[in-house]
């Protein structure tokens, strides 16, 4: 038997990790990165999103992590899969979402 019951999930804090941004009420004043981003040493990258493959322009990178644009909204968290020039295929995961860029700190493969 088939249900068309639907649940309506509420959270106290009215956010979804959706890929949406939570609004900030002051700009940061101060850089709070632990390590210093470098241009990339290519400017392209091939990101695996969802089963497809898009190449996609990379804005800087760092040991732990890197920003890169793109055009498609992954959700807060969401682990994917990129091969990059120098290092080859990483992983990483998205931490935040804003104007059409992403931030991705890399993580180990599951």
């Amino acid at each position: 038997m088939v249900s068309d019951r639907v649940e309506i999930v509420r959270v106290a804090s009215g956010f979804f990790l959706d890929g949406g941004m939570i609004p900030r009420t002051a700009t940061r004043t101060i850089d709070e990165r632990g390590e210093s981003r470098h241009v990339a040493v290519s400017s392209t990258a091939v990101l695996d999103f969802r089963g497809r493959k898009h190449v996609i322009r990379l804005i800087n990178i760092s040991t732990s992590g890197a920003m890169v644009i793109f055009p498609h909204i992954p959700n807060i968290g969401e682990r994917l899969a990129l091969q990059l020039l120098d290092r080859g295929l990483v992983w990483a995961q998205v931490r935040w979402v804003k104007d059409g860029r992403i931030g991705l700190s890399f993580t180990r493969p599951q």
